[in-house]
């Protein structure tokens, strides 16, 4: 069901570890082979090619591209109040993490007269993108959405795949959660294409799109699938993104006091998501090792989405890596740096403090994944397939930039100004000096 990888005794280079570490067959850079010709479309046709897209990998063909505000209305009022009060919920907690990492803005001063200031500026407009092939994510729109929202970004637009069942417009719940959101920009739009929409902006091909359908944005943000993230590769440098949140992933560390079940549970918790998906148990336990994978025999087969976790366990993304100690499982998972790291071990907070590589980090037996994908407080868009190295999970920094305001007075600059001409002429461009000397003359 799942392979083992052993690398006790090997001594291996950074090199040689990660061509070892489980990782899916099909990559973002195979993936931008088939997504340059999508973007590429929707860049050219606009809103013509968002519905031949849509009928070729969806099965529908949109009459309404972007959502009726009656449609948004009428979802919110039929949605169940269970749900309603468990995305509220949730709402409430990730609202109060995502307002607490605002950053200050400050003013250095350097000398009499010479102020550097440091500004957080919002973007003026974001796609936040929101998957819904084979599961639906209202958890999304809220982590999308509530980010953007505290950083203070005036224009949101969300995105997400026409349904079939829904005539052509995203899931229900989908649409209640923007409403609840007070978001009315909505497009039943997926995929690649989505991202494409976003950063080139389309123009209406039907009386109902309008001349423009949908201006582009600053930012895309948003999970999806290897296509999604290959797409937001590819417009990254037109529009700014979040990461490369491609098919989920799950690395556990444990040793000998983690319960095989609730490890078991976790590996298929992200399993069921997507055939791509990766479950990973690192482990010094050998006994550990052999209890969960007869726990995953036992409860595999038995969960809803039985054919997606089988073939997401069976697949080469997933495995069990034993390792020599729990100091070089925490070598291990530094390099392959999940999206999801869970610490089941003894010392878990301290051996947490001490990763350098993942999108988020679980510590201890009762905090799962599943806790930060609804409930915890945590943002759930994060960094896949290694981009954990260099990219940081979805927040409010994801939406401002940092700007610097220098102001100096005639006396500040003076007093610094031989120094800049010294420093120019040696770096052979006068003119800088001049551009201060000149100002004394």
């Amino acid at each position: 069901m799942i392979r083992r990888i052993d690398l006790r005794g090997r001594a291996l280079s950074r090199t040689e570890l990660l061509g070892v570490l489980p990782r899916p067959e099909i990559g973002v850079d195979e993936a931008t082979r088939s997504v340059t010709p999508i973007l590429a479309d929707v860049r050219a046709r606009g809103a013509a090619a968002l519905r031949d897209l849509s009928e070729r990998f969806d099965g529908v063909r949109p009459e309404h591209l972007r959502v009726p505000a009656a449609a948004l209305t009428d979802a919110l009022a039929g949605l169940d109040p269970v749900v309603r009060a468990g995305l509220e919920e949730a709402i409430r907690r990730v609202r109060a993490v995502h307002a607490a990492q605002t950053p200050q803005e400050h003013a250095t001063t350097l000398g009499e007269g010479a102020v550097v200031r440091q500004r957080w500026i919002p973007v003026q407009r974001v796609g936040l993108y929101v998957p819904g092939g084979r599961a639906v994510y209202p958890s999304s729109v809220i982590m999308n959405v509530v980010a953007a929202q505290e950083a203070g970004v005036p224009g949101l637009a969300v995105a997400s795949p026409p349904q079939k069942d829904n005539g052509g417009l995203p899931h229900p719940t989908i649409l209640a959660a923007c409403a609840l959101l007070g978001v009315d920009e909505v497009y039943g739009v997926g995929g690649a294409q989505a991202v494409g929409m976003f950063a080139y902006g389309v123009a209406g091909s039907e009386p109902q799109d309008g001349a423009v359908l949908c201006e582009p944005v600053d930012v895309v943000t948003g999970p999806g699938n290897v296509y999604v993230a290959a797409a937001k590769r590819l417009v990254r440098g037109v529009v700014g993104i979040d990461a490369e949140a491609g098919p989920t992933e799950i690395a556990v560390l444990a040793d000998e006091t983690a319960d095989p079940g609730h490890v078991a549970l976790d590996l298929i918790s992200q399993a069921e998501h997507d055939p791509m998906a990766a479950s990973v148990l690192v482990t010094p336990a050998v006994e550990l090792a052999g209890a969960v994978e007869a726990r995953l025999s036992d409860l595999a087969g038995a969960t809803k989405h039985s054919a997606r976790v089988l073939q997401a366990l069976g697949g080469p993304q997933s495995a069990v890596v034993l390792v020599d100690d729990l100091e070089h499982g925490l070598a291990v998972v530094d390099a392959y740096g999940a999206e999801h790291l869970e610490i089941q071990a003894e010392g878990a907070s301290e051996l947490a403090d001490r990763v350098r590589s993942a999108g988020a980090i679980f510590v201890g037996p009762w905090s799962p994944v599943s806790l930060g994908d609804y409930m915890a407080g945590s943002n759930h868009v994060l960094p896949t397939g290694g981009s954990a190295h260099f990219s940081s999970g979805l927040g409010v920094h994801a939406f401002l930039r940092s700007v610097q305001v220098i102001e100096y007075t005639r006396d500040a600059l003076e007093e610094v100004a031989e120094r800049i001409v010294a420093v120019a002429d040696d770096e052979d461009l006068p003119a800088h000096g001049e551009a201060v000397r000149g100002r004394f003359r």
